[in-house]
């Protein structure tokens, strides 16, 4: 026998051995601790305290002023008015579109769901122009029924942003309403509860969180969205917080960063009552699921209601998703804004100007693509290491780092934008490294806000990937590059690349942030469209908009063919 006196100084020696690497460990962790918090916590932090500092000493002076401005209290009112309204329109049209697409049997699933999400893909204020062009003077409604609604309005602001963020109740909610279990819907009809009882009483209260969790998206996105309340408010007056904290960096009053400061607070006082709001109605909730998706129809029609059902969601789908961006390219071939879509008024000269005259246009273009790549990269390759350490860990450290990454996300854009600008003018008292002004504050932005999802993507691919592999790949040998390399990156490179692709996208076209952070030589994209808008050059930002929405629907088309091929290729190495 092997007494434990002979075998502690092996254990001794062991660990003296492994002590180097667990204090290398240790090192790259506090690091890793380090830059999140000044990346991530560190602005905030600094917005809020300046909103409660004046002349260098605690005050709550700027909260006075602004709080007394009866114009402060309208924008409030607006933006409370707005947001109910457009995520109640989101919540209405998402919780319907995913229980037919649950439950009822029609034809054409795999399309209609490509065009449910067309409006969530392309940025909402190139959405908002298309649909300037589908309702305008020169538009197919006016034209062909003399009347068309007013956009610029409040109700247009509530369609518009409901139109473009139900996709994100959908969801989160048509999963749910698969894994409700069948069962239970048998059992309530055996016991003779009519179908809309079922409904009411069954299906809704057990797909809460589904809804609960997608209605808070569509409230916190249609809270911080910039564009269309920027394209339709400003023009009509009418003004919600993310506009009015524009208005106030860009009018560089005495006090304009300290007000913007308070704004912010008032617009992130607004998104975490929402919050609370969903947190209690996910308490009342009891949930019954069953593990696995039940794809199968639960509700079939006679053959006259089925087809009637089918060309109104279609009709739905074409007029929401595709009629207005079809407009928009039409209406940028028109020589000059409000002339008639006939032959002689046709020209290609705004894509000319557009492409070939303006210089801002060719800065912005290669702006947002380097932003986007450099921003991809980044997010790829640490959000991967975190992703992985959350999925090989999952303690309190690494739970509590994804927490804090997620926060500059959950911000409105206004609102992370001025803490950027508060954290990096001057992150050392003394020391101005120059970032407020050029490009790579918009990159650190990016990176900032974007991280999360790249970290959501990584973590649910690696989630697909049994233990026991990685454990077998050990064992023979595999270690470091080369287990990622032949192991993991072959079964979770779809999902990285999927995480990854929802970043590019997400700066390429990027606004709200851009808004307040970009300066001469630093416009993108976003900039230069809502730029020309402004400036009353509408026939300008439907031509570069309408090339923005080809390139993206080309990209989305590649990646699904792309995704497939490489399902299949690794399927047969299986």
């Amino acid at each position: 026998m092997i007494s434990e006196q002979s075998v502690a100084p092996e254990r001794k020696r062991g660990k003296l051995f492994f002590s180097p690497f667990l204090h290398l460990k240790k090192l790259y962790a506090f690091i890793g601790l380090l830059l999140v918090l000044l990346f991530f916590v560190v602005p905030v932090f600094r917005l809020g305290l300046l909103s409660v500092l004046a002349e260098g000493s605690f005050s709550l002076a700027h909260y006075r002023e602004v709080l007394q401005e009866a114009a402060t209290w309208t924008t409030v009112k607006n933006t409370i008015y707005i947001t109910i309204g457009s995520t109640v329109l989101a919540i209405v049209l998402g919780v319907t579109i995913a229980w037919v697409m649950a439950y009822v049997h029609i034809r054409g699933k795999r399309w209609i769901q490509l065009f449910i999400f067309l409006p969530f893909i392309i940025p909402s204020y190139i959405t908002t122009l298309a649909w300037i062009q589908f309702l305008g003077k020169s538009g197919p409604i006016q034209s062909v029924v003399g009347w068309a609604p007013n956009l610029y309005s409040m109700g247009g602001i509530i369609f518009l942003l409901g139109l473009s963020h139900y996709p994100l109740v959908y969801l989160f909610t048509v999963d749910v309403f698969r894994k409700i279990p069948r069962e239970l819907e048998e059992a309530a009809k055996t016991a003779g509860a009519g179908r809309k009882h079922i409904l009411l009483k069954i299906v809704l209260p057990l797909a809460l969180p589904g809804i609960a969790g997608g209605g808070l998206l569509a409230f916190l996105t249609n809270l911080d969205n910039f564009g269309i309340p920027a394209f339709l408010g400003i023009p009509a007056n009418i003004r919600v917080l993310s506009t009015y904290i524009y208005e106030q960096i860009v009018g560089f009053g005495p006090s304009a960063f300290a007000r913007a400061a308070v704004l912010s607070v008032l617009l992130g006082v607004i998104a975490l009552f929402g919050t609370f709001l969903q947190w209690l109605l996910l308490k009342k909730s009891r949930v019954t699921e069953t593990v696995t998706r039940d794809m199968e129809p639960r509700l079939f029609l006679p053959e006259k209601k089925r087809r009637l059902l089918e060309a109104v969601i279609w009709l739905f789908l074409l007029v929401t998703s595709l009629v207005p961006f079809l407009t928009m390219g039409a209406l940028s071939l028109i020589k000059a804004y409000g002339l008639p879509f006939e032959i002689e008024n046709l020209s290609f000269k705004n894509y000319q100007y557009v492409f070939l005259t303006d210089d801002k246009t060719g800065s912005a273009l290669w702006n947002s693509l380097m932003l986007a790549v450099m921003t991809t990269v980044i997010c790829l390759i640490a959000g991967t290491v975190m992703a992985y350490i959350r999925y090989r860990k999952p303690g309190f450290f690494s739970k509590m780092m994804e927490v804090l990454v997620t926060i500059p996300y959950a911000l409105p854009g206004t609102v992370l934008a001025l803490c950027m600008i508060f954290a990096w003018m001057q992150p050392v008292p003394g020391w101005n490294p120059g970032l407020y002004g050029t490009v790579w504050i918009l990159l650190i932005a990016y990176v900032t806000r974007f991280f999360v999802l790249q970290v959501r993507g990584s973590y649910t691919a690696l989630l697909q990937v049994d233990p026991s592999m990685e454990e077998a790949a050990r064992t023979s040998g595999a270690h470091g590059w080369v287990k990622w390399r032949s192991i993991l990156l072959p079964l979770i490179f779809p999902g990285l690349i999927g995480g990854a692709l929802l970043v590019f996208l997400m700066v390429l076209t990027e606004l709200t942030v851009s808004s307040l952070l970009w300066s001469s030589g630093a416009e993108t994209i976003g900039v230069v469209i809502f730029s020309y808008e402004q400036a009353g050059y509408t026939t300008y930002s439907t031509a570069f908009a309408s090339v923005l929405v080809l390139a993206i629907l080309t990209g989305g088309l590649l990646f699904t063919a792309f995704s497939r091929r490489w399902e299949r290729k690794v399927m047969k190495k299986k």
